[in-house]
């Protein structure tokens, strides 16, 4: 009997063995077949506090070693503005980079990749060759929601060209005062436009499925990226246009001005939502509980995660980072799930982990963060394709995509003066004349048409930050090849008088600027513009093309200008600009800010009692296409 129960009991353990490995091997949420939730719960129950704590941090890339990565769990890298692997770095260059950081968060126990995130504002911004879209203040003009998400498309196959796949767009922010620095950030005013604008957001993540629940994120495959809703909540309507301030305003104000675009960003399956530096009747954003969970997580049932701003729980309290505890507990009690950390993370682990082994972080609100990051990471399939691959390189910068970029040009220019009168109109410029001239700061300087964020954070001058195309080459692109184009940036009254020119193009306005240091009073066009005008349209017909972030002031010059064209800050293609001065294409474009003749008016917003503007919300004149 012994002898035959030997080999039973040794087929037993066999077998035995074998289901231990197989259940080793296999993990559930590892397994695409199994349902997001079930895959979710699997993981949250295999993690310990430390890996769930990492999965809240967000770390800037220079510090992203793979050692770090692999240390401390965490769960996600940016760029900031600016921040590359290298000057002037290819897309291989850039994969490379993100892949070597995400082997570091492949390399911990539970294999949790990492997301990393980026600022593409007006397209891939950070990288060089990209295609660099109008900014947001030109597309409102163009009212044309197709447009944006063909934008959102474009947008994502360059960013996922450098193997990204998360990024910090749209700002759906309502700019009030264009005396804020980030107005251009703003698509308009009015949010009704600023609404339209979100479909951005199913150009960059895909179209969300039909059948999908309020508030479900949605992120369509590997030629997609994650979209970011900012900044909730009012950042556009600060006191004088003060960056990071304070909005003044009743709550039914804030949820009819500024919150409309969200509740169409949620709606359309925006995968993250980033809260403002700024404040609201003297709360700030970033420690207000009702807002971010009661508002947005609550009542709008939004399902993805929030993320802090760039040390945006540090400047919670006045100075930032003066009591650090109490804002690491305001902040993520609030309702924040991830945090742009983004330098100093032992520091903000440790105190997170210190109040929730002290009670006073419950165990639930990091748990909840938790489940919110990694569905975003299971939806985009960020576990079966962690690591990115050459395929999309091409993308970056694409003829389609400069094509598309051009075409938004045409769209967003707003014609506000057109000659004397109807029947005598200067524009369309004649493509053949004897002698032109081009004068303006901003006629041949790539870095001043891109405007801020634009390979470094606060945007730079000069042609040779990125690939593109100047106003002044557009120009001698497009006239005729006997016609004598002669640049000058500031001549004086005797030059323009001696050269006998048939007319002039003066193209002027503001120099690049991000954020606080946009931040303007005064609203005037950068020196030596105003004598640029004065010098060349007091002696030769002219037409005015001003590249500015929002309307400056220009009530002094528009009675010596022929012609005055808002350009807004173009981008890379400015080719755009010369299609509809010499009437390939026709104006279309109508103000989606109000423009104002004095600063003393602003605040002046369309609706207002005191509305009585140089230009009002919606003007532009419309030309129509020369027929050769």
């Amino acid at each position: 009997m012994t002898r035959f129960l030997k080999p039973f009991v040794g087929f037993w353990l066999l077998l035995c063995c074998l289901a231990v490995l197989t259940d080793a091997t296999y993990l559930k949420y590892q397994d695409p077949k199994q349902p997001l939730g079930a895959r979710i719960k699997d993981l949250m129950d295999r993690m310990t506090l430390e890996e769930k704590i990492g999965q809240m941090v967000q770390i800037e890339r220079k510090i992203a070693t793979p050692d770090v990565m692999k240390n401390y769990f965490i769960g996600s890298v940016l760029s900031g503005g600016g921040s590359a692997p290298a000057e002037k770095a290819t897309a291989e260059t850039w994969v490379n980079m993100v892949n070597e950081i995400q082997k570091g968060s492949l390399s911990t126990r539970l294999k949790i990749p990492m997301i990393y995130g980026i600022d593409a504002i007006h397209g891939h911004n950070n990288a060089y060759n990209a295609t660099i879209f109008p900014h947001n203040v030109g597309l409102g003009v163009t009212r044309d929601p197709e447009l944006l998400r063909r934008i959102g498309e474009a947008t994502a196959l360059e960013v996922r060209a450098t193997g990204i796949p998360y990024v910090f767009a749209p700002c759906i922010a309502v700019c009030r005062d264009p005396r804020w620095g980030r107005c251009y950030e703003s698509y308009s005013e009015d949010h009704k436009i600023v609404q339209q604008m979100t479909e951005i957001i199913p150009g960059l993540q895909g179209a969300i499925p039909a059948n999908s629940r309020k508030g479900i994120p949605f992120v369509g495959g590997k030629q997609k990226v994650a979209a970011c809703a900012k900044h909730f909540l009012g950042d556009g309507g600060t006191t004088r246009g003060i960056d990071e301030n304070n909005t003044v305003i009743d709550y039914n104000g804030l949820l009819s001005i500024h919150m409309p675009a969200y509740y169409n960003s949620v709606n359309k399956g925006v995968a993250t939502v980033m809260v403002s530096y700024s404040s609201w009747n003297g709360v700030r954003m970033h420690a207000n509980r009702d807002l971010v969970t009661g508002l947005l997580k609550n009542k709008l049932k939004f399902k993805g995660f929030v993320i802090s701003d760039w040390q945006g729980i540090d400047r919670i309290t006045s100075p930032p980072h003066s009591n650090y505890s109490y804002s690491v507990q305001a902040g993520v009690s609030a309702g924040i799930d991830m945090v742009m950390v983004p330098e100093n993370y032992t520091e903000f682990i440790y105190e997170l982990t210190r109040q929730v082994k002290n009670n006073i972080i419950p165990m639930s609100r990091i748990d909840d963060a938790v489940e919110r990051i990694l569905r975003i990471k299971f939806l985009m399939g960020l576990f079966e394709n962690p690591l990115a691959d050459y395929s999309l390189v091409n993308q970056l910068g694409s003829k389609e995509h400069r094509k598309l970029a051009r075409e938004a040009v045409r769209k967003s220019l707003v014609l506000l003066k057109n000659g004397p009168s109807v029947d005598k109109p200067m524009i369309p410029l004649p493509k053949k004349a004897a002698k032109l001239l081009v004068a303006g700061t901003h006629a041949d300087n790539l870095g001043y048409q891109c405007g801020g964020w634009t390979i470094t954070w606060q945007g730079q001058s000069g042609n040779d930050l990125t690939a593109g195309t100047t106003i002044l080459n557009a120009v001698k692109n497009t006239v005729d090849p006997a016609t004598q184009v002669v640049y000058n940036a500031n001549p004086d009254a005797s030059f323009v008088k001696s050269n006998e020119f048939s007319f002039a193009i003066v193209v002027v306005g503001e120099p690049p600027y991000a954020e606080t240091s946009g931040d303007s009073l005064n609203l005037t066009i950068s020196e030596p513009g105003p004598n640029t005008i004065r010098n060349v349209c007091g002696n030769v017909k002219c037409v005015v093309v001003v590249v500015s972030g929002r309307p400056v002031v220009m009530q002094p010059y528009v009675g010596i200008a022929n012609a005055l064209v808002a350009a807004w800050l173009p981008g890379t293609e400015g080719q755009g600009v010369a299609d509809l001065l010499f009437g390939d294409y026709g104006f279309t474009g109508k103000l989606a800010r109000t423009w104002f003749k004095t600063v003393d008016q602003l605040p002046m917003n369309v609706g207002d009692s005191h509305y009585d503007p140089l230009f009002p919300f919606g003007f532009g004149l419309t030309t129509k296409p020369n027929k050769y």
